[in-house]
């Protein structure tokens, strides 16, 4: 019988012999997993800064239209969801992503001069902008970026707006942003009339109900006086709008494709060794072996690969994590972080590769005849 001993030493000793392929095999599942963890860390850390900004502003609920991908909903629904007893303030607003220089890309957003969401905001310099006029707030991570300052000009879709104020916001998603009068977005964006999003904050939690219960009422009611609209807890609203959506839909295709990539390898570089091998399995057949011991080897060097790329993954994933982070192109949209729970995800799908890849080598290697391993040259 082998010993788990038998079964490192072997597994080992094969690994090393073939460095060249087993170095060209880490380096493919570490791309994979790399890649995992940065993309799919930067779209859950995007989710996570909207739902912190819509936290912070005070939102309770987005009312939208049905279709979340594409909303555009007319600003004159403003008065209906006003008139609903448990609504305090509503806030149409609009907002897009949109290239202001070759290299700096920021969220724009559409507010009215006296949205309450407003109130969240820290003016650092400067002053609000008016209603009516072609004036900019910048938050202080894209001024920087810029260069700009108040009174400075900065053209946006062909329209040159005046930066008012320059201010702080809690999230990345204010900090780098760009926030303009509701009409004069309206304007740039072709959306006269209409608007992507009305922003609820409701009354305080009436006694009686927890705060989970009190929205999906209230959202029951919008959404049953206005057919054509959904009313979307601010949570939901997060998670499922269409840059968030895109980003998750971006960063889970390039990874699976990368992490397909890294299979591969492991599945070939294990096939080539079982191939190499026959003559040895033979022998370790012919003396005992059975044949759950050659799957169980096979399976560990497979195991060993994708357990090893996955650490090398998860650091070549949080340096590119940073790295993105400080990008101009990409810092104003999220901060960088990546959770504990998503680096042990990452890894526990680093091991699962190694071990789907190792599966059919291990199997081959478990049907070797050790009569005919033994003749082979």
């Amino acid at each position: 019988m082998a010993s788990q001993l038998s079964f490192t030493g072997f597994a080992w000793r094969n690994l090393w012999r073939r460095r060249l392929r087993t170095l060209l095999t880490l380096v493919g599942i570490t791309m994979g997993i790399g890649a995992f963890v940065a993309l799919v860390g930067f779209s859950r850390a995007f989710e996570h800064e909207w739902l912190r900004m819509y936290t912070s502003s005070g939102i309770d609920i987005a009312v939208v239209q049905s279709n979340l991908l594409s909303s555009s909903i007319d600003e004159s629904l403003s008065a209906k969801i006003s008139a609903v007893p448990d609504v305090a303030e509503v806030a149409p607003m609009i907002f897009n992503l949109i290239d202001l220089t070759p290299e700096v890309n920021a969220l724009v957003y559409g507010w009215r001069a006296n949205s309450y969401e407003l109130d969240s905001l820290t003016i650092l310099s400067g002053r609000r902008f008016h209603d009516g006029a072609p004036e900019i707030l910048l938050g202080d991570l894209l001024a920087s970026s810029l260069g700009k300052k108040p009174g400075d000009i900065v053209p946006i879709l062909g329209t040159n707006f005046t930066v008012t104020g320059i201010y702080h916001g809690g999230t990345a998603l204010e900090a780098g942003a760009v926030i303009m009068p509701l009409d004069q977005m309206q304007i740039v964006a072709g959306m006269e009339g209409k608007v992507t999003a009305f922003h609820v904050k409701l009354r305080p939690l009436p006694a009686g109900e927890t705060q989970d219960e009190y929205v999906k009422r209230v959202s029951a009611a919008l959404e049953s006086m206005l057919p054509n609209a959904r009313a979307v807890p601010a949570a939901e609203r997060a998670a499922n709008n269409q840059l968030v959506g895109l980003a998750h839909s971006v960063a889970w295709g390039t990874s699976a494709i990368a992490l397909l990539i890294g299979i591969l390898g492991i599945a070939n570089t294990m096939a080539m060794s079982v191939f190499e091998r026959t003559r040895e399995i033979g022998i370790l057949r012919a003396l005992g072996w059975k044949g759950r011991h050659v799957i169980l080897l096979v399976l560990t060097e497979a195991t060993a690969l994708g357990f090893a790329g996955g650490l090398l993954g998860i650091g070549v994933g949080w340096g590119a994590l940073r790295l993105l982070s400080t990008l101009p192109q990409t810092a104003s949209i999220v901060s960088a972080s990546v959770s504990p729970l998503h680096l042990l995800e990452s890894l526990l799908i680093a091991i699962a590769s190694g071990l789907l890849a190792g599966a059919y080598p291990a199997w081959r290697g478990a049907r070797l005849s050790p009569v005919e391993a033994l003749r082979y040259e």
